[in-house]
């Protein structure tokens, strides 16, 4: 069983928020919630009130009573609609200011009723790249940079004399 909170239009950006959520994600609900209680940034307060709701629903929809089984199997953050606002500054000039937006989704899973730990899928492995085929001789010179070996080099700048330095 998976149950699932979300918390929408959050005034904190999505960057901000998964930082915080990279750290409970896979943990133990009692452990999750002593980090965040112990993280010094705001959005582990919204976070908390997050994971706090999800494990309210377990208890109510799914009549969980042992919440040491749970665990935080799901923590992302979207980004959410963005507040443009402009700032007046000096000249006539306008700055714009985004106030970004989040939408919060926790889910916590109880692993001892069947449901095991969601973890993403592993990218499959990539096919081993077939040798290199043979290069006729003229091919394997070696191949020239930006400014070939075929142009000139440049000459040296002349130097200066007290006459074009100017008058003292």
């Amino acid at each position: 069983m998976q149950t699932m909170a979300r918390a929408r239009f959050v005034r904190v950006s999505a960057r901000k928020a998964r930082l915080v959520l990279d750290q409970i994600r896979g943990k133990p609900v009692a452990e999750a919630l002593a980090t965040l209680e112990y993280t010094p940034r705001a959005a582990a307060r919204l976070i908390e009130k997050v994971l706090r709701s999800a494990v309210a629903n377990a208890e109510h929809n799914h009549q969980v009573r042992n919440l040491d089984d749970l665990r935080v199997v799901r923590a992302i953050a979207d980004g959410g609609p963005v507040l443009k606002r402009v700032q007046p500054r000096a000249m006539g000039r306008a700055f714009s200011i985004k106030h970004r937006t989040s939408h919060l989704t926790i889910g916590v899973s109880d692993e001892t009723n069947g449901a095991a730990m969601v973890r993403p899928a592993a990218a499959p492995a990539r096919p081993a790249a077939p040798p290199p085929a043979e290069r006729p001789a003229e091919a394997a010179a070696p191949a020239r940079g930006r400014r070939g070996a075929s142009r000139t080099p440049r000459k040296p700048a002349a130097k200066r004399t007290s006459k074009s330095k100017g008058k003292k």
